[in-house]
């Protein structure tokens, strides 16, 4: 490695992309090519760094496995921050294996950081969990410290574990301290806030209040029979009973829980559950069906009483039946909440993440560009989708899927 191209990695590890590129812009070299794509992501230019890092993988001879193999997880990251999640990640698991065969820890370690990361955004945090267990990151780099940290703190949060997911900020910020790379203090500083503001409301007769996530966990912990709007389900102790699927029963389940401790008419329910406003014998007979599939699937946790209007909730024993909904309305919160994170997502991307159709997906983000919350940029295959960042709450209840809540 020769001196500027020493200098230009050590101002990249640093964050300082534009000081690597004033040693390297002009070399056509695979290491200065490889220096200049990993600074053109770090400024944001996607698809720039990744043509740069691919020219600089083909410019490295068979023989130096090892620099292409550092390519390989530069355009794995790259490509995790332009949100293409469909690939395999088959290539930057084995360029993780050649760079601990090359003894190049610290560049392993960022391999199956990303890895991680991958898993997290398309929702898959039992295997995010596993796989940062194994991850040994005693002596790395502050940087990857900081990453690893903040990595386990969104798992944390996304589980509703409070106490864990401050003790891993508190170390992600400790490590980002000495990495001095802004960007870093940046993220930290960010994933800190969303620990005091909004992240859901609390329904009920009584009115609305917004909760943080240590009130949410607090709910979530008592003995309140629970309509969790954000994740579609009852709770209530360690009882789950999942309703994603079921959104008519959910429907009902939750229209009667904001009523409590009173009643629902007839007219109101249909209204809810059946989407509309002229009911007639054969909605009121569907309603009697479907309050009884609710009142058989919810059995243990409540019951369901007809009265003179309608029907009302009865949670078992003395509890409290309460609404936890999201902090924004509507049937795309969960669309709306990965793309507030500022990134360019791709239709396949959120259906990935979302686990539902490519189509559904569209069908959503025209109606959300229709009601100018979301703009899409490029055509065809390089279409994304982008919404101006959520200020005021934290969308985290609203990421899929979560974590089992203990």
């Amino acid at each position: 490695m020769d001196a500027l191209i020493a200098a230009s990695a050590r101002a990249l590890a640093t964050g300082d992309a534009l000081g690597a590129l004033k040693r390297v812009a002009l070399r056509e070299d695979p290491p200065a090519l490889a220096m200049r794509g990993i600074a053109m992501a770090q400024l944001g230019e996607y698809p720039r760094a990744r043509e740069l890092l691919r020219r600089a993988a083909r410019g490295f001879g068979a023989r130096e496995a090892l620099a292409r193999a550092r390519c390989v997880v530069a355009e794995a990251e790259v490509a995790l921050a332009m949100r293409e999640l469909g690939g395999s990640p088959r290539a930057l698991v084995a360029a993780a294996d050649t760079l601990e065969a090359h003894a190049d820890l610290a560049n392993a370690l960022h391999a199956r950081l990303i890895a991680v990361r991958r898993l997290l955004l398309l929702g898959r945090l039992n295997e995010a969990e596993a796989a940062l267990a194994c991850l040994d990151t005693r002596n790395a780099p502050p940087s990857l410290a900081a990453v690893a940290e903040l990595t386990a703190a969104e798992l944390a949060l996304r589980a509703l574990r409070i106490g864990p997911a401050r003790a891993a900020l508190a170390r992600a910020h400790a490590a980002a301290e000495r990495a001095r790379v802004p960007a870093l203090l940046a993220e930290v500083a960010e994933a800190r806030a969303a620990l005091d503001r909004p992240a859901a409301r609390r329904l009920g007769a009584s009115g609305e209040q917004a909760l943080c996530l240590d009130e949410v966990a607090a709910l979530l912990a008592s003995d309140a029979l629970v309509v969790d709007a954000c994740r579609r389900g009852l709770r209530a102790d360690i009882a789950w009973l999942p309703l994603a699927r079921r959104p008519v029963l959910f429907a009902l389940a939750r229209a009667l829980a904001e009523a409590w401790p009173g009643d629902v008419d007839r007219s109101t329910l249909i209204a809810c559950a059946f989407n509309t406003r002229r009911p007639d014998e054969t909605h009121r007979a569907r309603l009697r069906v479907e309050i009884g599939r609710l009142r058989a699937l919810a059995g243990e946790l409540a019951g369901i009483e007809a009265t003179a209007r309608g029907f009302a909730l009865r949670p078992r024993g003395t509890r409290a039946a309460v609404v936890l909904a999201p902090p924004i309305a509507g049937d795309q919160a969960s669309l709306v909440a990965l793309l507030a994170d500022g990134a360019a997502w791709s239709t396949s991307a959120l259906a990935l993440a979302l686990g539902a159709s490519q189509r559904t997906v569209q069908r959503a983000l025209a109606e959300l560009e229709a009601a100018g919350r979301v703009r899409s940029i490029g055509r065809a295959r390089a279409q994304r989708w982008l919404s101006p960042p959520l200020t005021g709450f934290t969308t985290i209840l609203l990421l899929p899927p979560t974590l089992p809540i203990g």
